[in-house]
This record gives C-alpha cells, structure tokens and sequence, in this order.
C-alpha cells in the first residue's frame, strides 16, 4: 500500500512523464488558459446543444412539470463533478477519466474505461454532428427531406468542426468564445427577454401537467424526466481531458470542471422556466413534432425578422461544441496510444503539438456512426448510447475513486483540492446516483420511442454497451493468454 501511494504521489509530481512508445516530441503544449479550459467545457456541455436537443422531447412524454426533474439532475452532476475536480487536482493528465481508472485501478480497469469512455464520446460527437447538420440545413434554407440529406449536412457539420480542430490553437480559442459569446446571447439573452417582457403563466407552471404527455403517470414521467435531462449535464469531464494543454491544471483545472457545469447549469434552468413560462403547452407540444421546436416559438414573440439572426446564433454554438467534443475525444484516444491501447501513430503529434492522427480517427469514427442516420431507430441507439455510455463512464469514475478511497488506494489529500471529511460523503453521492441514473436512462421506455421502434431501440444501452464490454473481455483474455505462452 505504500509503495502504491509513493507511485501515486511521483505521478501526481509530473503528470507527463513519457509512456511507451512516446518521445518528448509528442507531448502535447501547454497553451490553454483557465478561462480556455472554462470555455471549452461550457462549450461541450453547452446550454443551446442541451437544452434545444431535449425541450421537444421532455415535453412530449412528460406532457409539463418536467423543471424540477431537471434541477434535481443538475444538483446530483455537481456532485459527480465535485469528484472529477478532486481527482483531476491530483492527476491533472491528457485522458482524464480513463487515465485515473487505469492508475488507480490497474491496466485493465483502465482499458475496459477507455473503451467505454472513447465509444461514448464519439456517440456524442455523432448526435452533436447529426443534430447540428438539422440546424446547419434550417439555417440555408434547406431544412427537411430524407435520412442521405441529413447525413450529408451533419457530415459537413463534423467537416467544420475537423477543420477548427486541426486549425492554429488561437484560431480554435477564438471560435470556442465567440460560442460561448452565442449562447450567452442565444440562450440567456433570449430567456431574459422572454422571462420579463413575455411571459404568461405563473410559475406554479414550471410543476404543473407532469404525466399529461405519453408516459402512463406522473411518475414514470419525472423518471423519463430525469432520464432525458441527463443529456443536458454532460461534458464537464473535457476540462480534465485537456488537462496537459491548461496552465496550473492542478488548480485550474478542478475549478473549469465545476464552474462550467455550474454556469451551463444555471443557463439551462433559468432558459426552460423561461420557455415553459412565456409559452402556451399546446404550442411547445405541436412545435415538438418538429426537427425545430424553438425557432417557431422565438418568432412567435420577437417576429419574423427575428428568425435568422437567432439561427446564426444558434449554429455558432453548434459549431463551437462540435469542434470542442473533436478535442475532447482526441485527447483520450491520444492518452490510450500513449499508454500502448491504442495504435502508437495515434499519440505523434505535429509541430503544432496537436494530435493530428488522433484527431482525425476520432471524425472518421463519428463520420461513420453518421451512417445511422439512415434509419430513424438506428440513429436513435447512437443517441441513447451516447448519453448511457457516459453514464456508465461516470459509474465507473466515480466508483473507482469510492473504491481506491476506501481501501488507501488512493490519498485524496495530496492532491490539491482537499474537501476533507465531505469527500467521502460526496464520492459515494455521486456513485450511487450514477449507478441510478444509468439503469434509468438504459430502461426500456415504450412511451419515449415511436410506436414501431424495433424492440432493440428499446433496450439500446446495454445491448451497445454489453456489446462493446463483450468484445473488450474476449479480447483482454486473448491477450493475457498470448503473454503467458
């Protein structure tokens, strides 16, 4: 145990010492600040993306009063987010949450998260593209038609996103602001207008009408709430991912993790009890059946000339969290080459220090999860993976750090956010609210689906994820039995 806990302290002293197969000159740079890491974690979980993918949704199968299942998720996150912050201020490395599972719970602990980790992350660089090519064809005009059309537009999305991605670091920090600049516009403005000058209900609204939608009662509907809203409070975890890239990440980072989700947060709660207040039901409800649920309904208020402008705003932050989930994932893939999980070209980075290979197997990846969108239950799975997927992640997290903290495995007091004696209280929080919130997003829900979805639409998240831990298993035995011969 004490040599554990000496390993453990010398790599937390030098978070970049070279891995296998990995030289000096494919160490990533340190040219992010607080504030970039900030950004790009408010990018990643972004209000707009969050928020816009699930309203439709939430108010179909709940039928209203969904508000307070969403705080409640918010509230439950934070907490998971207390623990990557804590984790992250000790072992501040390129990978994030697949890292710490591989040095606190051993190589093959690491290798079934970073599947798991990857998988997911490249789900929901999928569903972000897919989502953001429906916004990019209503933007020109072209909005509608057939599964080929919105492949071919989200696959222009990630096209977009690629090329920030790849381009000069100052020029990616500039779009990644300039999206956090759109939401707060986009999102905050637009419900601060809607907030004071145009709303109609009470707010007894904001709890009103829940189990009025497709879910057989009110609480099979705030758990479908809570499941969906789950969706809206992912992606924190990037600010741990581009740990190596960020100036005092043992500090800075921990504090981009919280704050990112807290000020996405909060965005997202005060933005759908504006909506919710200065809207009638019955027009969230009609406006849902669309690919558009919020343009119509902004209109209807500020006017037709209205209508482009909100648009842009919104595509920009489309963009700025599609091209920060291309960084995100290419870190992890980038930290499993190094470590040997991964092909070795997958950790070479350009003269830049960016990780051009990585980047570009993760977009290829996502391009082909694209091909989904081909069939409407299909393209759904990526969607209900991506979110479980990262649940799952979380569980993992959040249960190796319960684990390592019980056994003396893992000191959190050396790193440098010490919460003391709540830490423990809060790690096991998070664990058993991931657990749950993990089999309510993996439960089969008939009412959230359309009424012909194959039933393996319905069990989505554990047939890709008991898939995927499948062939990882056979693959970490074929593997342990090859070294023994």
């Amino acid at each position: 145990m004490l040599e554990q806990n000496v390993m453990l302290t010398k790599e937390s002293l030098d978070p970049l010492l070279p891995a296998t197969g990995t030289t000096a000159a494919d160490k990533l740079n340190r040219s992010l600040s607080v504030w970039n890491s900030l950004t790009i974690g408010f990018a990643v979980v972004s209000p707009v993306v969050g928020l816009y993918a699930i309203i439709g949704v939430q108010t179909v199968v709940t039928g209203g009063g969904w508000f307070g299942a969403l705080a409640m998720c918010l509230v439950m996150q934070l907490l998971v987010a207390t623990v990557y912050a804590e984790l992250s201020s000790q072992f501040p490395i390129a990978g994030g949450a697949y890292k710490w599972a591989r040095q606190l719970g051993g190589s093959v602990t690491g290798q079934f998260a970073g599947v798991i980790y990857v998988s997911s992350t490249i789900a929901m660089l999928t569903t972000t593209a897919y989502t953001g090519g429906i916004w990019l064809s209503i933007f020109f005009g072209v909005a509608g038609g057939e599964g080929s059309t919105l492949v071919m537009w989200g696959a222009v999305f990630l096209l977009i996103c690629t090329l920030l991605s790849l381009a000069h670091v100052n020029v990616f920090k500039l779009v990644i602001t300039l999206g956090v600049y759109a939401e707060m516009v986009g999102s905050l403005g637009v419900a601060l207008l809607l907030f004071f000058f145009f709303r109609q209900h009470a707010f007894a609204e904001l709890f009103q009408h829940l189990g009025t939608g497709t879910a057989p009662s009110a609480t099979a509907a705030f758990l479908a709430a809570l499941a969906i809203a789950g969706w809206a409070f992912i992606g924190f975890d990037a600010c741990s991912t581009i740990a190596e890239e960020t100036h005092e990440p043992k500090r800075m980072v921990p504090r981009a993790i919280f704050f990112s989700l807290c000020m996405v947060g909060s965005v997202v709660i005060f933005n759908s009890a504006a909506l919710t207040l200065s809207f009638n039901r019955a027009t969230l409800v009609n406006t849902s059946a669309s690919s558009d649920p919020i343009t119509p309904v902004i209109t209807s208020s500020f006017g037709a000339w209205a209508e482009k402008p909100f648009l842009a705003i919104v595509m920009v932050a489309f963009l700025a969290c599609g091209a920060s989930v291309v960084q995100y994932t290419s870190r992890i893939v980038y930290s499993m080459a190094r470590e040997g999980n991964m092909p070795v070209a997958l950790s070479r980075v350009t003269a830049s220090k960016t990780p051009r290979n990585a980047v570009i197997c993760v977009v290829l990846l996502a391009g082909f999860g694209l091909l989904f969108g081909l069939n409407d239950g299909a393209v759904a799975t990526v969607l209900a993976f991506g979110t479980g997927g990262l649940y799952a992640m979380f569980v993992m997290t959040t249960g190796v750090g319960l684990y390592t903290r019980l056994t003396g495995r893992w000191n959190p007091a050396l790193g440098a956010l010490r919460l003391g004696v709540w830490g423990l209280g809060i790690n096991a929080a998070a664990f058993l609210w991931s657990v749950f919130e993990f089999a309510n997003i993996a439960w089969p829900r008939t009412y959230a689906v359309s009424p012909n979805a194959p039933w393996w639409q319905l069990w989505a998240v554990p047939l890709v994820l008991g898939s995927i831990l499948g062939v990882t298993t056979l693959y970490v035995l074929i593997n342990k039995i090859s070294r023994s011969y």
